[in-house]
């Protein structure tokens, strides 16, 4: 295969369909949507046989555990997915929504209308399930889609794939509204990042090491975000029972997110007292905590953190703990490691809530609140293409709206500038 050809011309069908899914009206998506549905469920027995030849690759190509796990398309996997696509055909349309409205002293109308990006690149790894996820946001948002998964996943996904088909074609829409990559050429991720004539937007989803490759060699604007290393702050004004529960929560709830808090900040003021509940918590939990000097001084058995430790993204029952001179101490220590993905503050003093909102410079910053809750879903986005902690376009978790921009619309009628 000249991968070159294919992407050039998989880029070129995505142009063309794009202009067709962007006039296509919400009922006729929706309808895509459930078709595609109903397409899934039909194919049950095809998906599985799929998914077994990708199972059975894997396991011969030495996959360990954990990612034979994420590949794997259960009955339960599949009936998610069907949910998932049910559940964004019921979410509201972005496209064409009109606001902020006013009349200009020349006597036009200004306002802005929201429209999709167009093409949407996708690369992404190992679950066959995000097939289904990415192009049901992509095309509910009015935009076309070149899905690029992992070689792993290839049988799954052109078994998905399939089904996508089948509810565009129910629905009218072009088929190539939603195309994935055909071939396992590592060449073809190179040609998609760098077909601005034909690609808008790319969104990596995967391990940092994709992700810093396809942020330094794309010539089109890239979605992403490389770390989570997230923190939670407990201020000398905290409420004891509640900084325990968010602490623990954030930490503890899932030790492989994004949104996990990996370290735990702690005024200078009340370390003493609260630390040794916290590391109890944690001990249970079986959390290995690295501590600063001061946490050391407190805390016995536990392990000194190095200059690394502050940095780190550990996606396991690891946590970073330091204690700071108060707030300012917090806020400096944030803005300097933090990745700006999720920052927490766990404080009854309302003067500190505000001002570590507003000078902690993350895309999500919360107070008395667990970062456990950044994540579409929660945000009430119904669902996410990812976490974007870029400060253009779209920040935070990536839903509907994050899939399209906006352009200005004026109304007049006949007036001409003087």
């Amino acid at each position: 295969m000249n991968v070159a050809a294919y992407m050039t011309q998989l880029g070129q069908q995505a142009r063309a369909a794009a202009r067709e899914v962007a006039r296509s009206t919400t009922e006729v998506r929706n309808h895509a949507l459930s078709a595609t549905a109903d397409a899934l469920d039909r194919a049950r027995a095809e998906l599985a046989q799929a998914n077994q030849k990708d199972l059975e690759n894997g396991r011969a190509n030495g996959l360990d555990a954990a990612m034979l796990d994420r590949l794997e398309l259960t009955p339960a996997r599949i009936d998610t997915m069907i949910e998932g696509l049910k559940q964004v055909a019921a979410l509201p349309d972005p496209v064409g929504e009109i606001t902020d409205m006013n009349y200009r002293p020349s006597g036009i109308q200004v306002g802005k209308m929201r429209v999709p990006l167009g093409v949407i690149g996708i690369i992404y790894e190992s679950r066959p399930n995000v097939t289904i996820e990415a192009a049901s946001l992509c095309l509910k948002s009015g935009n076309a889609t070149i899905l690029r998964g992992g070689s792993e996943a290839i049988h799954s996904n052109q078994a998905v794939a399939a089904c996508i088909a089948q509810g565009l074609a129910a629905a009218g829409l072009p088929e190539s509204a939603v195309q994935v990559v055909e071939t396992t050429d590592r060449d073809a991720v190179g040609e998609l990042i760098t077909m601005p004539q034909y690609v808008d937007v790319i969104v990596p989803r995967g391990g940092k090491g994709l992700i810093e490759r396809i942020s330094r060699d794309a010539k089109v604007p890239v979605i992403k975000h490389l770390d989570g290393v997230c923190h939670v702050y407990i201020d000398s004004h905290a409420d004891p029972e509640k900084a325990l529960k968010v602490a623990v929560n954030a930490k503890t709830h899932r030790y492989g997110t994004c949104n996990t808090m990996e370290t735990l900040l702690v005024d200078q003021e009340i370390a003493e007292d609260i630390l040794p509940l916290l590391a109890a918590e944690f001990e249970a939990k079986g959390v290995e905590l690295r501590g600063c000097e001061k946490t050391l001084n407190i805390l016995s058995g536990i392990v000194a953190a190095s200059e690394d430790d502050w940095h780190e993204e550990y996606l396991a029952p690891i946590l970073a703990v330091r204690v700071v001179e108060g707030l300012s101490g917090a806020i400096d220590h944030i803005n300097h490691y933090s990745s700006q993905h999720t920052e927490s503050i766990v404080t009854e003093n309302y003067t500190r809530a505000r001002r570590f909102l507003t000078e902690v410079d993350s895309s999500s910053v919360m107070v008395n609140a667990s970062t456990r809750f950044a994540d579409g879903f929660e945000y009430g986005l119904g669902a996410e293409i990812g976490i974007s902690t870029d400060k253009i376009h779209a920040r935070g978790p990536v839903g509907l709206h994050g899939l399209t921009s906006q352009k200005y619309v004026v109304f007049g009628d006949g007036h001409i500038r003087a």
